[in-house]
């Protein structure tokens, strides 16, 4: 005989849509419920997906962690590679090159953050680049990897690292992992989509032969046209484009020919940017630009022109308007992954924007009823993860000096977001990294784009002052000489790769 709280639980949750979004979410959730309900992913061959190669963020090691997922079988079925940060070339000014890495700068040695000496230092001549103190540069700039260690005394423990992978090879990986736990596949495209007449719930969707898929609680991963979030419920779409105003990418992949790179690299061009990914079996590349500034043709002839060899596919085009979903979450429907927004992948957060939205819904699971307060608590933090990654990513093209063409004078000269610009003051100051509350993006990443956009603090911290400059200058220099040693032992990415997770050929 069930009880009453028996009857709250769902018991079906069905997932429209496959890609990364689609599988991360049925894995999660699969993971969750541990066989309590039945989860079926809809997905169709026919619409196939966006992926294209994705460069992920550290955050990606708990996902995987979380599910058991072995690291090894992992990176060797997707192709992957590892990720100690980005490099950004030409966006601060033509010429300019930094880094921003995963992992902290050095070792705080006293009560003035780490910069703060560095400021000083360079004002006192000392033009030493602020990246050549972050154990994620040096071992990326000469192509070495490793795993760094647990053991807080070392310099060895001060960085961290992501991945690259192939986004279908990805979704295949989990789909596999999803049906080894009971997660069913469903292969077809919907044509309708069905709801309760009073409440307005979503009852069941329509396939295009015949069948009726009827669930509890859907899961919205139809990409950018937000099959059931906008089309059927109709919340409204937020657009950001009067401040990230690049609508189009073209990626195509190519073979690798030159050094297999620890990071991701990101090259400003006139109307937007470049993305290089460097898998095992090839280079995945793209071009980010802005439709107004640039005619689709010129866009996909400025990227196969600085692509290192032949593509390997024909060029892909995309469109997106950048923003978010008014409402992530709406009656028994949660839009996760492009159907709840899109932020162009500078940062490479798209695929964390997917994990963290799982997370949240995993920790405010609803029953068959949701409930309006647990709803409304989803669609705050949504809004506000959303709105500071937006900031961050903002704060590139903000920043940039250059001149050169007519999406970098608009985008200099533009109106920010209030909460970006306090942080711009407050840096532009006194060298202030300020936060209203916990941010995807921590002190250093800030740090890195501030100081590599050439923001310089107007004044350093009064209170290193008190420290004699000689002091903090060999201090300086033996974190520069500790962190040199480290890398000069660590093996190159590529044999790294091949020692532990090398993937069979395709």
């Amino acid at each position: 005989m069930s009880t009453p709280e028996a009857s709250r639980a769902l018991q079906h949750i069905l997932i429209v849509g496959g890609g990364s979004a689609g599988w991360m979410s049925a894995a999660a959730i699969a993971h969750a419920v541990r066989g309590g309900c039945k989860i079926t992913v809809v997905e169709s061959d026919e619409i196939g997906i966006v992926g294209v190669g994705e460069a992920t963020i550290p955050p990606i090691k708990l996902y995987n962690h979380t599910l058991g997922i072995d690291e090894a079988a992992f990176l060797r079925a997707t192709q992957g590679s590892f990720k100690l940060g980005i490099e950004f070339v030409d966006w601060a000014r033509l010429g300019n090159r930094y880094f921003h890495p995963f992992g902290k700068y050095g070792v705080d040695f006293d009560a003035a953050p780490l910069h703060h000496h560095w400021l000083r230092a360079r004002a006192m001549g000392d033009h030493t680049p602020l990246q050549d103190l972050c154990m994620a540069w040096v071992a990326a700039r000469d192509d070495k990897f490793d795993r760094p260690t647990r053991d807080p005394r070392l310099i060895q423990s001060t960085f961290d690292y992501a991945y690259h992978f192939d986004a279908s090879l990805y979704a295949k990986f989990l789909r596999a992992y999803c049906e080894e736990r009971g997660v069913v596949r469903a292969e077809g495209r919907i044509v309708s989509v069905n709801q309760h007449s009073e409440s307005g719930f979503i009852r069941n969707v329509t396939l295009a032969d015949g069948r009726v898929f009827d669930a509890d609680f859907f899961v919205d991963c139809s990409g950018f046209r937000g099959l059931l979030i906008e089309d059927t419920l109709k919340t409204g779409y937020e657009d950001w484009t009067h401040w990230l105003p690049c609508d189009r990418a073209i990626a195509v992949p190519c073979t690798r020919t030159t050094s297999f790179t620890p990071y991701t690299r990101s090259t400003a061009r006139t109307a937007g940017w470049q993305w290089r990914i460097p898998l095992q079996h090839r280079v995945g590349n793209g071009h980010v630009y802005a439709s107004r500034f640039m005619e689709d043709d010129e866009a996909e002839r400025i990227l196969l022109a600085n692509i290192e060899n032949e593509p390997l596919a024909p060029p892909r085009r995309l469109r997106f308007v950048t923003g978010r979903r008014k409402l992530h979450w709406h009656k028994n429907c949660v839009a996760i992954g492009l159907a709840s927004g899109f932020l162009e992948p500078l940062e490479s957060t798209s695929i964390h924007l997917i994990q963290s939205g799982i997370a949240r819904f995993l920790a405010l699971f609803p029953g068959r009823e949701p409930d309006p307060v647990s709803v409304a608590e989803y669609n705050r933090l949504t809004q506000i993860e959303f709105e500071r990654v937006r900031d961050f990513i903002i704060l590139h093209y903000h920043a940039s000096t250059r001149d050169d063409s007519e999406l970098w004078r608009y985008t200099r000269a533009m109106p920010i977001p209030d909460t970006l610009a306090y942080k711009l003051e407050q840096f532009s100051a006194v060298g202030n990294i300020v936060s209203d509350g916990l941010e995807l993006f921590q002190n250093p990443s800030w740090l890195a784009v501030f100081i590599g956009q050439d923001i310089i603090p107007r004044h350093y911290a009064p209170l290193v002052d008190l420290r004699p400059p000689e002091e903090s200058a060999r201090y300086l220099e033996s974190l520069r000489r500790t962190m040199n040693q480290a890398a000069s032992v660590m093996p190159l990415h590529e044999k790294f790769i091949a020692r532990n997770c090398k993937a069979q050929a395709m």
